[in-house]
This record gives C-alpha cells, sequence and structure tokens, in this order.
C-alpha cells in the first residue's frame, strides 16, 4: 500500500466534498452521505426540492432578508443536504439505521432531530454551524460528533 491511500474517513468526506458541489443554495454548499460497513447508502446535497426552481433563478430570500446564517430555516426554498440524504435512502428503500453521516457541515437542530430518529449511529463533519441546540441534541442522544481535521483525521469534540 502507498501512503498516499486516504483513510476510509478522508475517502469518504472526499465524496461528501464532490457531492457539495451539485448544491444549489447561494449561500452554502453542504453535502453529505450515510456510510455503513464501508458503503455508501445514500447522499444528499443542499438545494431546491425537484422540478422547483433554484435560487440562483428566483434569488435567495433569507440573504434579501438579511437573516443570519443558523436562523429562520422556515424561509429557505431549500432542503438540507442531510434530509436530503435520508429522503434518498427512504425513497429507494435503504435502511440507514446504524449508518455514519459524513458532512461538510455539522448538522442543525432540525437536521440533528432527523438523524437521531433515523438512528445515525455517528457523524464526521468538517466545519461548524451556528447551532449550538444541535451539539446538545445529539449530545444526549449519545450519537459521536467528530470534527474531521486535515487528511480525514478525525478530532473528537471533547478535544476542541
Amino acid at each position: 500500500m502507498t501512503e498516499d491511500r486516504p483513510s476510509w474517513d478522508a475517502y469518504f468526506m472526499d465524496i461528501t466534498t464532490l457531492v457539495a458541489r451539485r448544491s444549489t443554495c447561494l449561500r452554502r454548499a453542504v453535502g453529505a452521505i450515510l456510510v455503513k460497513d464501508k458503503r455508501v447508502l445514500s447522499t444528499g446535497y443542499n438545494g431546491a426540492p425537484g422540478g422547483v426552481r433554484h435560487c440562483a433563478e428566483t434569488g435567495c430570500l433569507r440573504e434579501q432578508m438579511q437573516v443570519p446564517s443558523g436562523q429562520r430555516h422556515e424561509l429557505c426554498r431549500g432542503i438540507h443536504a442531510e434530509q436530503n440524504a435520508i429522503i434518498q435512502a427512504a425513497r429507494h428503500g435503504v435502511s440507514i439505521s446504524g449508518a455514519t453521516l459524513y458532512c461538510t457541515t455539522r448538522p442543525c437542530s432540525i437536521c440533528a432531530r432527523m438523524l437521531i430518529n433515523a438512528g445515525i449511529e455517528k457523524i464526521y463533519y468538517l466545519e461548524g454551524y451556528a447551532d449550538p441546540l444541535s451539539e446538545e441534541m445529539l449530545a444526549e442522544a449519545g450519537i459521536p460528533l467528530e470534527k474531521i481535521q486535515g487528511k480525514g483525521s478525525p478530532v473528537s469534540m471533547e478535544a476542541l
């Protein structure tokens, strides 16, 4: 094996970063994948639902109203990457119970609630998100939340 071969975490996070490139959100491109037994179960990126005009066409209402990040999600046309990954798995009959989420951004509290109820067992992410309730609920549910740094090396939340 070569030293250039990525770890599993780096491999999955690289895929997640590529998925994020499909985003149609004007404010933040987010990608998410659900993985179990080293296999990708589902992918998702943030943007308007299928068959609905993208924000690039309509403009961003939250941006126009100067809504800070992490607030007033109900004003957004888009659906979050984590939500899309869950929905895609459901549409195709794929169980995600016991899966791990890799996401370019730490989930918001809305997504955290969905991930908890979907049975997600662990979450890796690249960037933080301004939603402390998310961290609190995931901790209470016993779901480890780890930030990936550098070349896919996880850093426990306790170490931050």
